[in-house]
């Protein structure tokens, strides 16, 4: 079996082994030392920060047009994964299964904004 004929690994296994790409990344660098729970958590706020950055300015129809230049486009997806691998840094030294800790938010939030009928409009929450 050569490497074409490999399956493709599943979402949550390629998850994981970008987290172990971004270690190892860190690990030769000797980066590991720097990253502590609060300077990874200061990273993520400065990354998503400049995904921010993009929009600020725009009206909402702009914001949903901006995939739609290549310049932008790029922007936003290099910010979207500076964000992401930040993130997946910082469950990786606090041991957060990231995928587990998403899927028991989206139970509670369930619980806490059940459907009330097909146009139930309820408050929004980031918590």
């Amino acid at each position: 079996m050569n490497d074409t004929d490999a399956p493709e690994p599943r979402e949550d296994e390629r998850l994981y082994l970008l987290q172990r790409r971004l270690a190892a990344f860190a690990d030769a660098r000797g980066w590991a030392p720097y990253h502590t729970p609060k300077n990874l958590a200061v990273a993520l706020s400065v990354e998503a920060s400049e995904l921010v950055e993009i929009f600020q300015w725009l009206t909402p129809e702009q914001s949903e047009r901006v995939m739609e230049e290549p310049e932008s486009a790029h922007r936003v997806a290099d910010e979207v994964a500076d964000v992401l691998a930040y993130l997946l840094q910082f469950c990786e030294v606090l041991g957060v299964d990231v995928l587990d800790a998403l899927a028991a938010k989206i139970d509670r939030n369930g619980l806490r904004f059940p459907v009330a009928g097909p146009q139930a409009p309820h408050g929004h929450s980031s918590e």
